[in-house]
């Protein structure tokens, strides 16, 4: 072995034998859809006191952080997000009224002294007003006490952010039952010892003796300052304890709140979701199944086409999915079923270097048959490398749009494509380089043309080469096609309707399992009989409701459920997702600028490594494929969300990706015969790199089929979109792409490309001794 050689099979085998330790000692870290919980996303307010940004959003947080604890959640997790935003992550939790509940809560805790019973004669008509002017008066709100009596109270004397500890305890030998001990900071200590000492100045059972713990305007607890207290003495910090018939659970929220404090900034909840465990695991399963039937199919249809070197290729993919997975677990990438998609697409995009190697080593093997076979893969590794190198770059603009335009688990499919993409481009340009090199170095597999799969030209390009098609004589033919199918998708917009998810336009949308069937018709007249009257009830996977409703809290959630429970027996949750009005624009919005800064930064990508006619070219086609993509969503009633934006944008980067392909050939071979006609140019182009485009797609469609087949309902709008847009994309990328090109060459009086000079070869070489645009291929 040459030392290349042995330095590309060293590095392989030490990759493989660390993703073999991760994969063995480390679990993936999976995301709530997949193992079940709810995820909260809290929008900050700006408050009187404090403005919404990153330092006192992070304040809350922290805040947030101690109540959550306190709730007992398995591994909850609290990030920031933006400015003001706040994602609670909470494993396991399936019914988040309780966390909403508590979570929720502005929490602006106050401790006042009371003046006494509210006036009965007191006819105040606007309370919001008067509660205004009394702030503004330094007197303090009036407010009804656990017993439902108003009490007038005096103004805030210590605030929560004074509570240095709050503790809970049963108290069997006085009889008290469940108490709340207290402990303040210093400073907050003495107030609380002089809040408590004027209060004790005051006759027992007089109401101006107790103090009023006040929690986002409704007093929470008003204890009575024990007899045993003096007058102007008060309560150490220490000892203080709250007693009230608490039970353990009442005793154990009202530490929770008091010791939580005030939050910083008022918070809102924007978005709510929740998967049950069975959703995720059965998602896993499914997607595990596509990934081994897809990839199965893959590997067997490259070793049919590429024989053994095709074989290899395969030992290489199965070594890409090791690699990749053991990165994502390594880097501690949370795993979402978006993401777990993305996973299994990579697998088939993963072949795309390995063909366009093969191809391209076909190619010279065709064109210098005395070549040895290993001359031949060589020069196909290095023709290649642009094509690939190009291709691959815009498949991860794709991805870093993806995660830094999308949010929740668009990101994590992001990641994971971006992931993939590495990985893949390690084992084709190391893995399945050091195998193929040292099997070409077999006299064996030399010889026997039918067993290397490099020797032989392949049906495809033999019967391209024998028909040898004019595709590019009439390229206004093909984008007159290509603009009725727009046509065609553009009508099914106007006169269907885009379907956005409740991800772009708010509300709630919710599934449920229930033991007993129910059809549709049924279980909307149960709901309207109910109260809900706007709902839309449809079915979602085998028996499965799936209920969506514009604004409806947790409380009228679990009522909806009720009411389905009547018809339906045991019903039980399998989804649920609320999004916020404001956070619907916002996320809508967002999909329009990641749409639009998608195709400018391919634009200008492409316009530095190509021509500015080959760009926009490409982003002609970029266009094509998007609005086709969204009509036959339109067409077929499917709903347009955030996983089909990822499908979106993922099919952009595909379509740019064949583009890439085509035109690196054009420019190649424009080069090498620069008085040719561009349109003789572009023909020959396509058909070369037609048998790497039909081999690729298969490999995607593939893993594609297995996703829409077995990924089951979470995963099959997903899969649809993507081999739609894999379909399209595919045609526009020859039949969109090159025709605009052409178009706009004629009107461009740029100069063809300067010719790169072949390494060895001397300048004065005649171009006129053959075809420059014939690689050498013969039946």
């Amino acid at each position: 072995m040459t030392r290349a050689t042995t330095v590309r099979a060293v590095l392989a085998a030490a990759v493989l034998l660390v993703s073999v330790l991760i994969t063995l000692t480390m679990s993936p870290r999976l995301g709530l859809d997949l193992q079940g919980g709810t995820r909260l996303v809290l929008q900050a307010k700006d408050s009187d006191t404090a403005k919404a940004d990153r330092e006192s959003t992070d304040r809350t947080l922290e805040v947030l952080r101690q109540r959550i604890d306190s709730l007992g959640v398995t591994e909850p997790t609290l990030t920031r997000s933006g400015e003001d935003r706040i994602i609670v992550e909470l494993p396991d939790v399936q019914d988040p009224r309780k966390a909403a509940e508590v979570i929720g809560r502005t929490a602006q805790l106050s401790f006042h002294a009371i003046q006494g019973p509210a006036a009965q004669n007191d006819e105040r008509a606007d309370a919001k007003a008067d509660a205004k002017a009394d702030a503004e008066a330094g007197n303090g709100p009036t407010l009804p006490d656990e017993q439902g009596r108003s009490l007038d109270l005096g103004p805030a004397r210590l605030s929560g952010a004074g509570v240095k500890d709050a503790t809970t305890a049963f108290d069997a030998q006085q009889g008290a039952g469940w108490t709340v001990s207290l402990d303040f900071h210093k400073k907050a200590g003495r107030d609380w010892t002089r809040l408590t000492g004027e209060a004790a100045c005051h006759p027992v059972q007089d109401d101006r003796r107790r103090v009023a713990i006040v929690l986002d305007q409704q007093i929470i607890s008003s204890p009575e300052v024990s007899p045993s207290v003096g007058c102007n003495v008060g309560l150490p910090s220490g000892s203080t304890q709250i007693t009230g018939s608490f039970s353990a659970d009442e005793a154990r929220e009202l530490a929770l709140l008091i010791k939580g404090g005030a939050l910083p900034l008022p918070v809102e909840i924007v978005e709510q979701r929740t998967v049950g465990p069975t959703l995720g695991a059965a998602a896993i399963d499914a997607s595990a199944r596509a990934a081994l039937i897809g990839a199965a199919a893959t590997a067997l249809f490259i070793t049919i086409v590429y024989r053994l070197f095709g074989a290899l290729a395969a030992v290489a993919l199965a070594a890409y999915g090791l690699i990749s997975y053991a990165a994502l677990v390594a880097l501690g990438v949370t795993l979402t079923l978006p993401g777990l998609a993305g996973f299994v697409l990579a697998i088939g995009m993963a072949v795309d270097a390995n063909v366009l190697v093969f191809e391209r080593a076909r190619e010279e093997h065709a064109q210098h048959p005395g070549r040895s076979l290993r001359s031949s893969l060589t020069a196909g590794f290095r023709n290649a490398w642009s094509a690939v190198a190009d291709s691959n770059v815009t498949t991860l603009i794709a991805a870093g749009l993806l995660f830094f335009l999308g949010s929740g688990p668009v990101k994590g499919f992001g990641v994971t494509l971006a992931i993939g993409v590495l990985a893949s481009m390690f084992s084709a340009l190391v893995i399945a380089r050091a195998l193929t090199d040292i099997a070409a170095r077999s006299r064996f597999v030399s010889d026997y043309r039918g067993i290397n799969g490099i020797a032989a030209p392949g049906r495809v390009r033999t019967w391209l080469t024998r028909r040898d098609p004019q595709l590019m004589r009439s390229p206004r033919r093909w984008l007159l096609i290509s603009t009725a199918l727009i046509a065609v998708a553009v009508l099914g917009i106007v006169v269907r309707g885009v379907n956005l998810g409740v991800e772009f336009t708010g509300g709630r949308l919710v599934e449920y399992s229930t033991s007993r069937p129910v059809d549709v018709e049924r279980a909307r007249t149960a709901l309207a009989d109910a109260g809900f009257d706007d709902v839309e009830v449809t079915t979602a996977g085998e028996g499965d409701l799936s209920v969506r409703t514009g604004e409806l809290d947790n409380d009228g959630e679990h009522a909806l459920r009720a009411a389905l429970a009547e018809e339906g027996g045991e019903t039980t949750k399998v989804r649920d997702e609320l999004i916020g009005p404001s956070l619907g624009d916002e996320l809508r919005r967002n999909a329009l600028i990641a749409l639009g800064i998608a195709v400018l930064v391919q634009l200008a990508y492409l316009a530095i490594r190509f021509r500015w006619t080959f760009a926009v070219a490409s982003v002609v086609a970029l266009v094509h494929d998007v609005i086709i993509l969204v009509g036959a969503f339109a067409w077929l009633g499917r709903t347009v969300d955030g996983i089909f934006l990822a499908a979106l944008l993922t099919v952009i980067g595909y379509s740019v990706n064949d583009s890439v392909v085509v035109f690196d050939r054009v420019r190649e071979l424009w080069a090498k015969a620069r008085r040719v006609p561009l349109a003789t140019v572009a023909n020959r182009a396509v058909l070369q790199t037609v048998p790497r485009t039909v081999n690729t797609g298969m490999g995607a469609l593939f893993i594609l089929t297995a996703l829409a087949v077995l990924g089951g309902d979470s995963l099959a709008d997903f899969a649809l979109a993507l081999l739609i847009g894999i379909c399209v994309g595919t045609y526009s990328s020859v039949l969109t792409a090159v025709p605009a090109a052409l178009l706009l060459e004629r009107s461009s009086k740029a100069p063809p490309p300067a010719r790169k000079r072949a390494p060895g070869r001397r300048s004065g070489t005649k171009a006129g001794r053959r075809d420059p645009l014939d690689n050498g291929a013969r039946v």
